[in-house]
């Protein structure tokens, strides 16, 4: 199956039952768009009519956003990856390209080391293979992420999402700031799924041509992780945004995007 109609909306069912929203948009070959932690679909919001001129996009809510069902229990990166293949299977998709940013980036790694036969090209943005290998955030960005004020633990990732430039530009709204929606629980879920990620040792099953995306001023994901995904993924190439911090694909868009685009269109029908 490889067209559906260029709008549709829908709900999927995991494993254990948990309802699952999706959202597809354009016409193409599939492309499954994977948003950061405790975000919903509109993460892409900015930059998904980018890609509907080969693909058509697929999008979900995360269990605990959106339109999704918020279970108590059921939160890792790997429970995550179960659950897109659970959309894709609802929608008779049998094999995709896949883009994952952020936590996106650590369920995009499951999917693509345990069903490589569903995936045909990868794409990892500002993520990183999680556990005691990973480079993670410096100590003064998680004790700021962690004021008890929301306000001004906003302004913190806003700031780390994007350069005061792009900002005064781009005033907002952001899309990328988390569903204010979710409750707390879901939201404590989500975090310790992103912290507990350690797909180290099944990186080198993966073996779609990858892209691993990301931007050298990222504080949020330290970009050193990009030489440490590359080591592991067989078939990897890398490209990193000078200036940019961690939402690269909305404030280098007009790099990000056709380059992007021009590595999926790699081996569709009637493209080189």
């Amino acid at each position: 199956m490889t067209d559906i109609h260029s709008h549709l909306d829908g709900v999927a069912h995991a494993g254990d039952g948990t309802a699952l929203a999706y959202q597809c948009r354009g016409a193409g070959h599939p492309l499954v768009l994977l948003a950061g932690q405790a975000n919903n679909h509109h993460w892409w919001d900015g930059v998904r009519d980018d890609f509907h001129r080969t693909h058509r996009t697929i999008t979900m809510d995360y269990r605990g956003t959106g339109g999704s069902d918020a279970p108590q229990e059921g939160y890792s990166t790997g429970q995550f990856a179960d659950d897109v293949i659970s959309v894709l299977d609802a929608l008779g998709v049998e094999r995709t390209d896949l883009y994952g940013t952020s936590m996106g980036g650590r369920v995009a790694q499951w999917i693509a080391a345990r069903h490589p036969e569903r995936i045909r090209r990868l794409v990892l943005g500002c993520t990183s293979p999680g556990g005691p290998n990973a480079v993670e955030r410096d100590v003064s960005v998680r004790r700021a992420l962690a004021t008890p004020d929301p306000a001004a633990a906003e302004r913190v990732l806003v700031d780390l999402m994007y350069t005061p430039a792009w900002r005064a530009a781009h005033p907002g709204p952001y899309n990328t700031l988390g569903d204010p929606a979710m409750p707390p629980h879901a939201r404590r879920g989500h975090l310790v799924a992103s912290n507990r990620h350690d797909a180290w040792e099944v990186l080198p099953l993966i073996s779609a041509p990858t892209l691993i995306l990301h931007g050298d001023h990222d504080r949020l994901t330290p970009p050193d992780n990009v030489a440490l995904l590359a080591a592991r993924i067989p078939d990897a190439t890398t490209y990193v945004f000078g200036g940019a911090r961690h939402a690269y694909f909305e404030e280098c868009r007009v790099t990000a995007g056709p380059l992007v685009g021009r590595f999926f269109e790699q081996g569709l029908p009637g493209r080189s």
